[in-house]
């Protein structure tokens, strides 16, 4: 399958051609640069990354001229079987979740989302607008840089603002959520551990920069916000600056807020500091002594610094730090000056490895020295090829029947009301068999005291008293079978209770989770293990086949229960033989659902899709 893949910028339009069933996969490289009235400069590359770059004029002058310029450069070098077409869209507001097929109505869901990104979604519009009109038969996707962090919990993406303002969309969204989500399985493959088993953290900097923290392979927060604007300081962005700096402003200059915002945009960051956005040149203005540059680059190591000791916080550790971006694949200097004072986290930076790695093709380079506890690694990151993996993991999985009429996420051919029973989970403990002779006495073993839905487990008849720091809850039931670590699920409204904070997981992943204290007739044990559960559901391969579904796969559940209705986004599914299908949530959603013990809910679309390898 040849996939078409736009990126469109302010004045540049690039394009490739990705062939993923070949190692190298992006067999055609083009960028129309410098769109004037006078024309501009086409740069392509022919045969793969290998293959040599050349440029020559081109009459295009504008994103339509260049556009319709597209299919002859494609003719001319024989990629006649193109199969679908990628769009790059910086913004899909809280409404899309993963790649979607464009239709009529999904192109109105883009434009609605404009006035979160007026720089950047008209353009993406308009390119998708021409390229419907050259290729009227071709499937088009569109792919989301927000769409990575919308796993962000509502605590990290909730600004305190009042209630109407959040109405209106005022939130956290991220961006560069391609290129993190990218580097992140890079970085699995390369460490040769489950991505869903790491934490990490991914500096995309560049001209425009973010930090994203990657909990078990979930987005949990990043430094740009409810625009590309707020965060690290960037090429001509501010980065984080005091709100109340637009009213000061007006008082002292007369500036309105388009004015102040437009400055910030433009004319601040690195250029503002320092006469330029180029870092090359800012390191060696440095070196001689230019006390403006020393400044600038000081500013934003420091920036980047601060947001990896937050969000190594936010996880409770870090396994890797990611470079990547034009600044972090090729500046030594500024990954030292950000890795210089990180010691107390255990990362140790090789500075030899650091000054000669450049990433120059796509090979992941290690440059943390031997006794490192935290992995630091170099890589250049690929949007385009993202883009194309996601166009090809939707269309592969699904048959577009109907134009979407649900925004969240593509829809799939499914049977009509696809329904599956929905389960309420309380607060439980499974325990390890050391647990178990620890809490009820030496050789003891559980007691059935009745079956669940699912078949492999039980609930036995003991029960627990769990304490943490600020409050207990007692006859807290022991799920059975014994398993090889001790797991305590609970609510995030128990967290409260508490005085704990658990983080939210799918079952199994409890590495750095809080300890807590279990009290049983014979004893006591402070074990780690504390989680809140990820909403799931457990799924029988039947079903799982019957519904173009795999383990590890999200889905979106609507839940109906008398009066309420709820739609629960990104649900975990499990497959496995044992498993009778059933989503479980816990006793928070089933409040806020108006659930008390079950109720039916219907599958309505994917979210998401796991892609477990990463290759050029």
């Amino acid at each position: 399958m040849q996939i078409l893949v736009f990126n469109v910028g302010s004045s540049s339009l690039k394009f490739g051609v990705f062939d993923l069933e070949q190692a190298d996969s992006r067999i055609f490289k083009g960028e129309f640069k410098q769109l004037r009235s006078s024309g501009c400069v086409l740069h392509y590359r022919h045969g793969g990354e290998q293959g040599i770059t050349q440029q020559r004029a081109a009459s295009a002058c504008d994103l339509t001229s260049a556009a319709l310029a597209v299919p002859a450069v494609l003719q001319e070098f024989g990629f006649t079987a193109i199969a679908a077409i990628g769009h790059r869209v910086v913004h899909g507001g809280d409404k899309f979740r993963a790649a979607t097929l464009l239709d009529d109505a999904v192109v109105q869901q883009i434009a609605a989302c404009s006035v979160l990104a007026p720089l950047h979604n008209p353009l993406a519009l308009a390119l998708i607008n021409q390229s419907r009109q050259l290729w009227p038969t071709l499937p088009q996707v569109a792919v989301f840089d927000t769409a990575f962090h919308q796993t962000m919990p509502d605590y990290a993406y909730t600004y305190a603002v009042p209630h109407a303002w959040r109405e209106r969309g005022v939130r956290r969204y991220g961006f560069h959520g391609t290129s993190h989500h990218y580097v992140a399985l890079r970085a699995a493959a390369v460490l040769e551990k489950p991505l869903a088993s790491l934490r990490l953290i991914s500096c995309h900097l560049g001209n425009g920069a973010s930090v994203c923290a990657i909990d078990h392979g979930q987005s949990v927060d990043t430094s740009m916000g409810m625009t590309p604007l707020e965060g690290l300081v960037m090429g001509s962005r501010s980065g984080d600056v005091d709100p109340g700096v637009f009213a000061f402003l007006s008082r002292e200059l007369g500036l309105n807020a388009a004015q102040v915002e437009q400055q910030l945009n433009n004319h601040s960051g690195l250029q503002a500091l320092a006469g330029t956005s180029d870092m090359q040149q800012l390191e060696q203005r440095a070196i001689v002594g230019e006390s403006d540059a020393q400044l600038a680059i000081q500013l934003y190591a420091y920036r980047v610094r601060k947001y990896i000791g937050a969000y190594a916080s936010v996880m409770g550790g870090v396994d890797a730090l990611i470079f990547t971006g034009g600044i972090g694949e090729n500046s030594a200097t500024v990954r030292r000056r950000i890795c210089e004072r990180l010691q107390f986290m255990g990362l140790v930076l090789d500075d030899e490895r650091n000054v000669n790695t450049s990433a120059a093709d796509f090979t992941v380079r290690a440059i943390h020295s031997s006794d490192s506890r935290v992995q630091v690694l170099v890589t250049q990151t690929n949007e385009q090829y993202m883009i194309a993996r996601e166009v090809q993991a939707l269309l592969s999985k699904q048959v577009i029947a109907e134009p979407a009429t649900h925004f969240d996420a593509p829809v799939l051919s499914l049977p009509a009301q696809v329904t599956i029973p929905v389960a309420v989970s309380a607060r439980h403990v499974h325990l390890s068999q050391a647990a178990v002779e620890a809490l009820f006495g030496a050789g003891h073993q559980l007691t059935l005291d009745h079956a669940l839905s699912q078949p492999e487990g039980w609930a036995a008849k003991e029960t627990l008293t769990l304490l943490g720091p600020k409050g207990q809850f007692n006859n807290v039931r022991v799920l059975g079978p014994t398993r090889s670590a001790t797991q305590i699920e609970v609510s995030r409204t128990d967290t409260f209770t508490l005085g704990l904070d658990a983080p939210l997981r799918a079952s199994g992943q409890l590495h750095n989770t809080p300890t807590v204290t279990l009290r049983g007739p014979a004893g006591s044990l402070t074990t780690d293990g504390l989680i809140v559960a990820a909403r799931h559901i457990h799924m029988s391969p039947s079903d799982a086949t019957r519904l173009l579904l795999n383990d590890g796969d999200y889905v979106d559940v609507n839940v109906q229960s008398g009066d309420r209705a709820l739609a629960f986004n990104h649900c975990l599914v499990r497959v496995k033989a044992s498993h009778v299908t059933e989503m479980h949530i816990d006793t928070d959603e089933a409040n806020a659902a108006g659930i008390r013990y079950h109720a039916t809910g219907e599958l309505l679309t994917t979210t998401d899709r796991a892609i477990g390898s990463v290759a050029r």
